[in-house]
């Protein structure tokens, strides 16, 4: 990451999860390739199966910024085999900014550029302060997003930005160490419900700016959030999806999602690392033993090699997304009531034959060439 944060302290090594990420790796740099659209120069929205084969659907400025940072790290042969590059893309994404209208996206468009250390990145700075992510009603993601590009920019002039940004994100963390799933917005039937990325992001962002500012009260509410989600780790190794913000339980296990298990998580746990000097090797390692084998599917995995994907996620059979709002429903009576028997009901078997550029982008972000699990 080129950036003013310091080198992280080594870590004991892992040769389980290394042989996992190392094979991953490999996926992701030939996988991305067939998601990239040269004529648009952007990477479409998903690639999904279908009975006569893949096929591309949409594009996706956001996850073209995401595989750009993913790409960031790489070297300029891998990254660029004829088919694009991370200062490629920031030349191509930069030249839209002014036709993003979203936090999520002027954020990852800037902590692209700056990853890649693409030149021209004033515009997504200033628009990204005009959007006032420090203070504006906002999906928690797009503000962790937020504070993580301007600590990846690291530019001083938006140091009290970060810091504003930083505290209203800490700040925000329940008693029960949940991140909630919107900032400055009003309730509802679900707003007790925080899912996966509303944790992870967080830590990860909060841990960038105590690396570049010693901010102390953010790191502490990472450290309680990261808590959280590895003591509440499945049996198997799941990450799983959507946590009550009162209580700090698991509402509903499923759908457990490929990047969470091999990017999300760990990139979240390795910049927590790096910060605090803790140890997330186990937790990582079970994440991706889950993914190299989950029990849901009776052993296989969601890592197709014949295909060259790695495939979206493992869902309840259930009609549309039955389970969640059911939990969600009877979670609202009490933090502790439960839909009974959606394991027996619904299980756990269905696998979501698509795949999205930010998971490869992600995955390549999480563990960049020479990075080893415990590092």
């Amino acid at each position: 990451m080129k950036s003013g944060v310091p080198a992280p302290p080594r870590r004991r090594d892992s040769a389980r999860g290394n042989g996992i990420a190392a094979g991953l790796r490999e996926l992701a740099l030939s996988g991305l390739p067939d998601i990239f659209l040269s004529d648009e120069g952007l990477y479409a929205f998903r690639l999904q199966r279908t009975p006569s084969g893949t096929r591309l659907e949409g594009t996706s400025h956001r996850y073209t910024a995401i595989a750009a940072i993913g790409l960031a790290t790489e070297t300029a042969s891998t990254a660029a085999t004829g088919w694009a590059s991370s200062s490629g893309l920031c030349a191509r994404l930069t030249r839209d900014m002014d036709a993003l209208t979203n936090v999520g996206d002027v954020a990852l468009t800037l902590w692209a550029c700056a990853a890649a250390g693409h030149g021209d990145r004033d515009a997504a700075r200033a628009r990204l302060l005009r959007m006032r992510p420090d203070e504006r009603p906002l999906p928690t993601v797009e503000v962790a997003w937020a504070l993580a590009a301007l600590c990846v920019d690291s530019n001083a002039a938006t140091t009290e930005t970060r810091a504003r940004i930083a505290s209203r994100l800490g700040g925000s963390l329940s008693p029960s160490a949940v991140f909630p799933h919107a900032l400055g917005e009003g309730g509802g039937l679900r707003a007790h419900i925080s899912c996966f990325a509303d944790m992870v992001y967080p830590i990860q962002a909060l841990a960038l700016h105590h690396r570049l500012s010693g901010d102390e009260p953010g790191l502490a509410a990472a450290s309680k959030a990261a808590d959280l989600i590895c003591r509440l780790q499945g049996p198997a190794g799941q990450w799983w999806w959507h946590y009550d913000y009162r209580s700090g339980r698991v509402v509903e296990p499923y759908p457990v999602y490929s990047v969470h298990q091999d990017a999300m998580a760990p990139m979240a746990l390795f910049a927590l690392q790096e910060a605090s000097g803790r140890d997330f090797t186990e937790p990582i390692d079970r994440g991706l033993d889950w993914l190299r084998a989950s029990p849901e599917l009776g052993g296989r995995s969601l890592v197709d090699h014949d295909t060259g994907v790695i495939w979206r996620k493992v869902a309840r059979r259930e009609p549309g997304k039955l389970s969640r709002y059911l939990q969600a429903t009877a979670s609202v009576a009490h933090p502790g009531l439960r839909f009974p028997a959606t394991d027996i009901l619904f299980p756990p078997r269905v696998i979501d034959y698509e795949t999205r550029p930010y998971h490869l982008g992600w995955l390549l972000h999480a563990f960049p060439a020479g990075r080893a699990v415990g590092h």
